[in-house]
């Protein structure tokens, strides 16, 4: 049986093991931080394809991978919100192609995750709640800023509403 000390040892021993890795949300998706990210032992031990950089400086991977830069600060106020469809496509599109994507930022926290649980919202279909909970049980750090949560709930409303116009065109289209 374990003592609450060592589940809390663990726990804050958790986010230093996290620092160099990358963590498998799906068999097709990572996030990482940026170090590891430039790690070209972990992107070819793992296979990464396509690298999403969720930040204004930190650099890519030095390997040739399918790139795509999201120039963000990690405040509440940017918009976060105006990227998340493209980066959800790409992910799904590198899927398509048999690929895997990693999504990074500074320190794999806050920017990364919110584009990760986009995806999960859109391709999933889940909630922000249900697909934060995927993303932290393999990246036990993240924590999107309050500004990129309300974004995230925002997405999550946009996608339901989307859903339910395709669905009543799709209904509609059938009578017709």
């Amino acid at each position: 049986m374990r003592s609450l000390n060592q589940d809390q040892n663990q726990t804050r021993t958790r986010p230093e093991s996290q620092m160099l890795e990358l963590c498998k949300i799906t068999p097709f998706l990572y996030i990482s931080n940026a170090r590891s990210a430039c790690s070209t032992a972990l992107l070819l031990q793992e296979r990464i394809t396509q690298c999403i950089n969720v930040s204004t400086k930190q650099p890519f991977p030095a390997v040739m991978l399918t790139q795509l830069r999201v120039s963000v600060l990690d405040e509440p106020q940017q918009d976060l919100y105006a990227h998340l469809d493209v980066c959800a496509d790409a992910i799904a599109a590198e899927e398509q192609r048999g690929g895997r994507t990693l999504v990074f930022c500074k320190n794999g926290r806050s920017r990364s995750a919110t584009v990760c649980t986009a995806y999960l919202l859109k391709y999933q279909q889940l909630s922000v709640e249900g697909a934060l909970q995927i993303v932290r049980a393999t990246r036990h750090v993240i924590q999107p800023n309050p500004g990129f949560m309300l974004q995230l709930q925002t997405y999550e409303s946009d996608l339901r509403e989307r859903r339910e116009m395709t669905s009543s065109r799709s209904i509609q289209s059938a009578e017709s």
